[in-house]
């Protein structure tokens, strides 16, 4: 059977080089001045940290954040009390909701991970701000392809938008495919390799916006390892200041 490219990809994205905290570096897939917030997501940024870079105390509000950490670790600390460290191959959750404050230093010699913002609505935006770890995310293994959930199917990480959001690795040739669901929005980003998704060409730190209510096809170019994150908008307007959403 052929596959039905009728999913809108919207236009290829660079992401941009930006430093963050103190002395850590980032590419930001958005916002940017090219692509502005993706309902429900509000930022997406690939990390590098290298001690003695950190991120200081800062606050946070009307939404959630995810990190998934790919090398090294990351160690969290909040007025919560909460005081967990992270390691490659977990992730962290917090709801920011009324509001929070936390910082973030690397474990190790080196940390590299990914940092989604999620909106929270406005009747959500004043919930009780909470705090989740899970040492280890699962990967799973179908026909070649490479798959971990970090939001959504078997992952234990619970927001309150519905999104799915998963990392793939391809080897060359591979292919993969994904339903979305009804409605739903994302992004794609490439962390290594090239992809072609629905016959656009992607490559190593470039994303694309994707709406459409199909099925998602993807060939790999080159050994690849990439994200997909798509979820249900919320339609609200979005206002972003600083690391709070009004």
């Amino acid at each position: 059977m052929s596959p039905t490219c009728c999913l809108v990809v919207i236009r290829r994205i660079p992401s941009t080089r930006r430093h963050e905290g103190q002395g850590a570096q980032v590419r930001r897939l958005f916002p940017t001045l090219q692509q502005r917030t993706i309902d429900p997501f509000v930022l997406f940024d690939e990390f590098h940290v290298v001690p003695p870079a950190h991120f200081p105390d800062h606050s946070h509000s009307g939404l959630e954040v995810v990190t998934y950490l790919m090398e090294g670790g990351f160690r969290h600390r909040d007025n919560l009390g909460n005081d967990s460290t992270v390691l490659a191959g977990g992730a962290q959750r917090f709801t920011a909701g009324s509001g929070i404050v936390h910082a973030e230093h690397p474990v190790g010699d080196r940390v590299h991970g990914l940092q989604l913002w999620i909106v929270l609505p406005q009747a959500l935006k004043g919930i009780e701000p909470s705090y989740q770890a899970v040492p280890q995310l699962a990967w799973e293994t179908r026909d070649g392809v490479h798959r971990c959930w970090i939001v959504g199917g078997s992952s234990p990480i619970r927001l309150h938008t519905p999104v799915e959001y998963f990392a793939v690795r391809l080897s060359a040739g591979h292919r993969y495919w994904h339903m979305l669901p009804s409605g739903w929005q994302g992004f794609a980003y490439v962390l290594q390799g090239e992809i072609r998704l629905n016959d656009v060409p992607l490559r190593t730190a470039e994303g694309t916006v994707i709406r459409g209510e199909e099925q998602l096809f993807c060939t790999a170019v080159q050994d690849a390892r990439w994200v997909l994150a798509v979820g249900k908008p919320w339609q609200e307007p979005i206002r972003l200041y600083g690391g709070s959403v009004l």
